[in-house]
């Protein structure tokens, strides 16, 4: 029915009711949307009763990655395996390029589904939200490219979904990796404009719900150069922010931290990439006067590919999850850590298939069945 809306939505601009040519193209509309097929079998799109999350670690949490999975039964048991793992807390992406495909029209068909499961798995859910539609930005740029003029529409978009999911959805993280320009539609890297963007987005989410939580940051973790055209050093691209006045439009920090070779205990250093340059964060925001402003590890984990040169073996990666979850539960200024990723719809294929947790076709990975552990054993003995 989400295209049948659509079509009325398009065509009911261009051609009037009255008009003699509408009306065969309802028929047209009217018999596709009978042949469409179901896309799940009877029974699997049910909700099924309100689940809880037993755990030991009330910080524990995956990015889901489902954006791409069409099918509601892998939705559902997506959700259900991360409960059954133990974990509370999932970051999923909600691209606004597949939720407002034309301005002004919104299809949360998806979404709905995404987040009325994770609901009822008795998730936290935070949403990712980026990802420039068609007709907000010129012909052939990169989809991650958002021009200053346009930070109005998607803070549209913004308020839209807050108003839509209310208290559902607890956060909502601004962008994904700002400071990349990869990841800033290839344009010259500028903290000052994030800052823009994430203002814009800030008010417009308040406006929505008040109660919701806007994440700014989501910077990659980078040793760059300052002459780097590509990337900006994460350390001063967040100082930057905060000159700009970041630290007053938004309620907590989403930090990436993955450890890549070292161990999860491994010393914070500025030169280093590893897991506790968390902490390295945690120590600006005290510098700059937002001593309680709470960090969210919205990505972060170890790779275990036998051959890429930043992974670690299969049981050095358990090893380092588990102590990662450990030392996130001591912090008392982080929120969540959530590990990416927890299962692909399909596989991708490349190194990237090992940082998940299951299989495309649900079969738990080692790692999964140890975190699954972890969190009985510990959550038996308090």
């Amino acid at each position: 029915m989400t295209f049948l809306r659509f079509t009325f939505h398009v065509l009911g601009r261009s051609l009037p009711w009255g008009c003699f040519t509408f009306w065969p193209y309802l028929a047209l509309i009217l018999l596709f949307t009978l042949l469409l097929p179901a896309s799940s079998p009877p029974g699997l799109l049910e909700l099924g009763p309100q689940q809880s999350v037993i755990t030991a670690n009330p910080k524990m949490g995956v990015h889901t990655r489902l954006t791409d999975e069409v099918e509601a039964w892998k939705i559902k048991r997506t959700l259900e395996m991360v409960r059954e793992m133990g974990a509370p807390w999932i970051v999923e992406y909600f691209p606004w390029a597949y939720h407002e495909p034309f301005p002004g029209f919104f299809d949360w068909s998806h979404s709905d589904v995404v987040i009325d499961h994770a609901n009822r798995q008795g998730l936290t859910v935070i949403a990712r939200l980026g990802m420039t539609p068609e007709w907000a930005r010129p012909p052939e740029s990169a989809s991650s490219f958002l021009a200053p003029a346009r930070y109005n529409d998607f803070g549209d978009f913004v308020q839209a979904f807050v108003e839509r999911y209310g208290d559902r959805v607890t956060a909502i993280i601004i962008w994904n990796e700002p400071n990349l320009a990869l990841e800033w539609g290839f344009q010259p890297l500028d903290p000052e404009g994030y800052t823009q963007l994430l203002a814009a987005a800030y008010r417009r989410a308040k406006a929505a719900n008040p109660n919701v939580q806007v994440l700014g940051g989501a910077l990659a973790p980078t040793l760059a150069p300052a002459s780097s055209d590509q990337a900006m050093n994460d350390l001063v691209y967040l100082g930057r922010m905060f000159d700009a006045g970041a630290g007053e439009v938004m309620d907590g920090l989403a930090v990436h931290a993955y450890g890549w070779v070292f161990p999860a205990d491994d010393p914070p250093d500025p030169n280093v990439i590893n897991f506790r340059r968390t902490e390295l964060v945690h120590q600006l925001l005290l510098e700059r006067g937002y001593a309680d402003l709470p960090i969210y590890i919205t990505e972060g984990g170890w790779n275990d590919h036998p051959r890429w040169t930043r992974a670690v073996k299969p049981t050095q990666r358990i090893e380092n999850t588990l102590r990662a979850y450990e030392l996130v539960k001591s912090w008392p200024w982080a929120k969540m850590m959530a590990v990416w990723a927890f299962r692909y719809p399909w596989s991708a294929r490349t190194y990237l298939d090992y940082f998940t947790l299951v299989t495309p076709e649900f079969d738990p990975k080692p790692i999964y069945l140890e975190v699954q552990k972890y969190s009985r054993v510990v959550a038996s003995n308090q």
